[in-house]
């Protein structure tokens, strides 16, 4: 598959060279002619200069014969008017964007093109480990009604099936991940101290998934 990337930084370059390893062809479109020193003098891709968004700078990229379009340049605008660029005028179904602003992210996952987000994840990951309290939201579906957020195990459900957990809290637990390895849990799987639970919930009722998970099960006191 022909893939073309708009940026190469450190995410483009890398990625760019992924790609050439499994096989793929590859442009970087770049506005910096010296950023293509951090592709090697083993990339054999093309190195096009110019604006990502700009349709004759796309199709020299060969974007009319690509299967997937990364925008990953450090602008989050250029990056989401170059992945609409591609989706919407060159007709590539496989796009992504990277977005610094998270909550600039989900407008732009509504409107359909997948989106990473980057160091404001990673440092708000962090500070989940740090201080783990509350749900927090992983992933939403394109109509926000239903998320995927990820919950810390309260001291008061330790030792407790996880199918108790999802009758109390009315969450659908997707996996737990436990000492930094991810586990499908069955009926019978007791939650241990320090796992994480991955939890599909509706957006609306999250306040009240907290409130349960802090709770504890029902009659465990009594």
């Amino acid at each position: 598959m022909h893939v073309v990337i708009m940026g190469c930084g450190r995410v483009g370059s890398t990625l760019a060279y992924s790609l050439e390893q499994q096989g793929h062809t590859v442009a970087v479109i770049d506005q910096d002619p010296t950023a293509f020193r951090r592709l090697g003098p083993g990339f054999g891709g093309r190195r096009v200069t110019g604006v990502g968004f700009d349709q004759d700078t796309l199709r020299e990229a060969g974007i009319e014969e690509a299967g997937a379009f990364a925008a990953v340049s450090s602008g989050d605008n250029s990056n989401i008017i170059a992945a609409r660029v591609a989706r919407e005028m060159f007709g590539i179904e496989n796009v992504a964007a990277r977005i610094y602003d998270p909550r600039r992210a989900e407008v732009y996952q509504r409107l359909g093109i997948p989106t990473v987000a980057t160091v404001r994840w990673t440092a708000d990951q962090m500070l989940r480990r740090l201080l783990p309290s509350g749900a927090e939201p992983l992933w939403r579906d394109p109509s926000g009604g239903v998320q995927l957020a990820e919950v810390h195990t309260p001291p008061a459900w330790i030792g407790h099936k996880v199918s108790r957990l999802q009758e109390e809290t009315g969450v659908r637990v997707a996996f737990l991940t436990r000492l930094g390895e991810a586990m499908l849990p069955t009926s019978q799987t007791v939650l241990q101290e320090g796992d994480l639970v991955h939890a599909m919930m509706r957006t609306d009722g999250i306040e009240e998934v907290e409130a349960a998970f802090a709770k504890g099960p029902e009659g465990a006191h009594s």
